[in-house]
C-alpha cells in the first residue's frame, strides 16, 4: 500500500513538472515600447503616476523625449535616477531623442550612457535644413559626424523620418539623400510608419529597398478618415502584420508604440489599446 502511495505521489510530481517547465520554457515576454512624446501632458502632471501606469499596462521599453542638454536630466531627473527608477518598474529606457549638434554631442552621449540607452535619435530636421536636395546632403554629413561621436561611446546613433523627407525635389527625395549618404556604420534610420505613410510610400516597400538601415521603428496608425488622424495601433489602416514581416530584413531591433496627439480617448486609454493590439499579434 505504501508503495503504491508513493508511486502516485512520484507521479503526480512528474506529472506537475511535465506541465509547468514546458510552460516556462516556453513563454518568452516581448519587447513592446513606448515614445514618452505619446504621454507627455500626463509626464508633467504626474511622472512616477504616468511611468507607474504605463508599466501597469505592460509597457516593458521606452524611449525618451524629455532629455535637456542644458542640465543634462531626463524630464527633471539624472540619467542614472531616471533610468533606475524605470527599473524599478520593469522597464528600460532603451533610446532617447535628442536634437543635438556636434559641439555638444559630447554631453549628450555621455548622459545617455549615463542612463545607459543604446540608442540617440535625431528627431526633427529644422525648416531650414530642408528647402533643397543640398540641405539634406549637409544634414547627411552631420548626422556621420554624430554617428562617429555615439560610436566613441557604445551607442547608436540614428535620425527619424517624418513625411516631409518624402517630397520631390527635382526627380529626388531627402530621405534617399539622407540614407544613402551616411555610413551605415555611424547612422541608423527610426522608421516612423504612419509618416512614411502620410509621405505617399508603403513602408514595406520603402524599407525592403535598404536592408539594414531601420533599426528603430514608431509604430503608429492612421485613422480611416479622410483627415488621417493618428489613431491607436490595430485600429486604422496600416498593415503591421506586413510590415513586421520584413524586420529582420530592414535591420528591426526595437519598436515604440507613438500617437502625437488624441481626439475622443484619453491617452491612457489609447496605449492600452495598442498594448494589447500588439502584445496579442502573433507575428510581433
Amino acid at each position: 500500500m505504501a508503495n503504491r502511495r508513493d508511486f502516485l505521489k512520484t507521479t503526480a510530481a512528474f506529472t506537475a513538472g511535465t506541465i509547468v517547465f514546458p510552460m516556462l520554457s516556453c513563454s518568452k515576454e516581448k519587447t513592446i515600447g513606448l515614445q514618452l512624446y505619446t504621454v507627455r501632458d500626463k509626464i508633467k502632471q504626474d511622472l512616477d503616476g504616468t511611468l507607474n501606469k504605463l508599466a501597469e499596462i505592460g509597457y516593458n521599453s521606452v524611449e525618451a523625449a524629455g532629455y535637456s542638454a542644458t542640465d543634462g536630466t531626463f524630464y527633471g531627473e539624472k540619467p542614472k535616477v531616471f533610468a533606475d527608477k524605470l527599473k524599478g518598474l520593469g522597464i528600460t529606457l532603451n533610446s532617447s531623442h535628442t536634437v543635438l549638434e556636434p559641439d555638444m554631442a559630447e554631453k549628450v552621449f555621455t548622459d545617455a550612457t549615463e542612463a545607459g540607452c543604446k540608442f540617440v535619435v535625431y528627431p526633427h530636421l529644422a525648416e531650414s535644413r530642408r528647402q533643397n536636395i543640398d540641405g539634406y546632403k549637409a544634414t547627411a554629413e552631420k548626422l556621420n559626424k554624430l554617428g562617429e561621436i555615439g560610436n566613441k561611446y557604445g551607442i547608436r546613433f540614428g535620425y527619424h523620418n517624418h513625411a516631409f523627407e518624402f517630397k520631390d525635389m527635382d526627380g529626388q527625395i531627402g530621405m534617399d539623400v539622407l540614407i544613402s549618404e551616411t555610413d551605415p556604420e555611424l547612422v541608423t534610420f527610426e522608421a516612423d510608419l504612419y509618416w512614411i505613410t502620410r509621405g505617399g510610400y508603403n513602408p514595406v516597400d520603402y524599407m525592403s529597398k535598404y536592408p539594414g538601415r531601420f533599426e528603430l521603428w514608431h509604430v503608429k496608425d492612421m485613422a480611416k478618415t479622410e483627415d488621417m488622424f493618428f489613431a491607436p495601433v490595430g485600429t486604422g489602416r496600416i498593415d503591421f502584420k506586413s510590415i513586421f514581416a520584413i524586420k529582420d530584413k530592414v535591420g528591426m531591433k526595437f519598436f515604440f508604440v507613438e500617437q502625437d496627439r488624441f481626439k475622443d480617448l484619453d491617452p491612457f486609454e489609447s496605449v492600452e489599446m495598442s498594448f494589447k493590439y500588439l502584445n496579442n499579434a502573433k507575428w510581433v
